[in-house]
């Protein structure tokens, strides 16, 4: 069956699987103990690639290129596989158990792939001496073994970013960790996120909403090296001291392959999002209130009000079941410690059949019924989101999160006041 080229992208695991034992290097003839000091043969390089279409793209991405100049051949060693085939992915992945592994390809069925989805490509030539080349090389085909190349992901501790940063910090003997480990961050983990998810409102709320205040503690620049390009912006102005006692530059070269065209940049520092989000929010209440004073009483307006709350019950219905689930139930524990559950939780579907009651019944007792159990739901919502914003006051509630209270407050409020309308319409 052939795929088309734009969405080769998709069959990376595969290429990688394909070409892995073409691809691989021979422990017998590319580490012979006779050409340890030929130092010339072997040329390492980090390859960093940019964003991408789908949504685990948008970070970039890096990896490892081997060029044997004997050969002529380079490799690509790539910590970011991972395989939807694979047996139980998509039930693992919803629990936090994120099994990547390591595969090598041949670099340039790499690139073309890349080039086909319209991805920046960039090479940087790591300056180290060839003993040190050597032990990368080692511990990268160690790492491609079938007994070690699976390992579990974790979206900022231990990802393909930070298997290269680890490479890189043994390569100059704990050098790199000894120079950030400590550096204080310009962001937290969620900025850094933010950063990339700017062009997708949608996303970009969905997914700061769905990250814990943990993510808001301040960060190291180690940290952010979760992201590729965080590692090339420190590498490029790292010097090392070698065992010959030389303090040498870490990068001693970089190449463009491709730049691509038409992708959003990445933004130097993220944009508040709860400004745009409250007028947004603002605009929809105001509306729903107009709809009301004109309408309130009109047969038709309940249809409408009706499918309304169905609707709100259900995005917010959903997005919270989705982050109590991920908070209580998974391993993905930079959902945890969240106070956005507080107001924004599986509780919200009962608005769902509350909706269809008070839009649709022609009992004036449910009806009625409905109605007093909405302005409960809904002053729950508008109290817990006015809770956690007062809570971070206190030293132990510092999520610094406005944008989901940016969104459901006004809503919330103008639903209750809706509500204790018609209730006493109706009384």
């Amino acid at each position: 069956m052939k795929y088309p080229v734009k969405r080769a992208i998709y069959l990376l695991p595969m290429v990688f699987l394909l070409f892995m034992s073409q691809a691989t290097l021979s422990a017998d003839t590319a580490l012979n103990d006779e050409l340890i000091y030929d130092t010339g043969r072997y040329t390492l390089k980090l390859a960093l690639v940019g964003s991408g279409d789908e949504l685990y793209f948008w970070w970039g991405h890096i990896g490892l290129v081997v060029e044997d100049s004997l050969t002529g051949r380079a490799s690509l060693f790539d910590w970011g596989i991972f395989d939807w085939e694979s047996e139980n992915f998509l039930v693992n992945f919803a629990f936090g158990r994120l099994y990547y592994y390591c595969a090598v390809a041949p670099a340039e069925a790499y690139y073309r792939v890349l080039l086909n989805n319209n991805r920046d490509i960039s090479l940087y030539t790591l300056n180290l001496p060839m003993e040190k080349k050597l032990d990368i090389i080692r511990f990268a085909e160690n790492n491609v073994l079938p007994e070690n190349r699976t390992y579990n992901y974790h979206h900022f501790m231990d990802n393909c970013a930070t298997r290269i940063r680890d490479i890189i910090d043994m390569a100059v003997d704990g050098q790199f960790i000894s120079e950030f480990g400590n550096a204080p961050s310009r962001f937290t983990l969620r900025q850094q996120v933010r950063r990339h998810t700017w062009h997708s409102p949608f996303f970009d709320w969905f997914l700061s909403f769905l990250m814990g205040q943990d993510t808001d503690r301040p960060a190291t620049v180690w940290e952010d090296m979760f992201l590729p390009s965080e590692i090339i912006l420190r590498a490029l102005d790292f010097n090392y001291t070698g065992e010959d006692g030389i303090t040498r530059p870490l990068i001693s070269g970089a190449e463009i392959i491709n730049q691509s065209r038409g992708r959003p940049v990445v933004l130097e520092k993220p944009r508040p999002l709860w400004p745009l989000l409250l007028v947004f929010s603002i605009t929809l209440s105001l509306l729903l209130f107009l709809l009301y004073k004109k309408g309130g009483l009109r047969k038709c307006y309940r249809p409408f009000m009706g499918s309304v709350i169905c609707l709100l019950g259900l995005f917010f219905g959903i997005t919270g079941s989705i982050l109590f689930f991920m908070t209580f139930f998974t391993a993905h524990d930079y959902t945890f410690h969240n106070s956005n559950v507080i107001f924004i939780n599986p509780l919200l579907l009962a608005a769902i059949p509350l909706g269809l009651i008070f839009g649709f019944t022609k009992n004036a007792k449910r009806r009625l019924g409905s109605i007093k159990l909405l302005r409960i739901l809904w002053a729950y919502i508008f109290l817990g989101g006015f809770l956690t914003i007062t809570a971070r006051i206190l030293p132990a509630f510092f999520q610094q999160d406005l944008a989901s209270q940016a969104l459901v407050m006004p809503i919330a409020l103008v639903m209750v006041i809706i509500m204790t309308g018609l209730n006493r319409e109706r009384a």
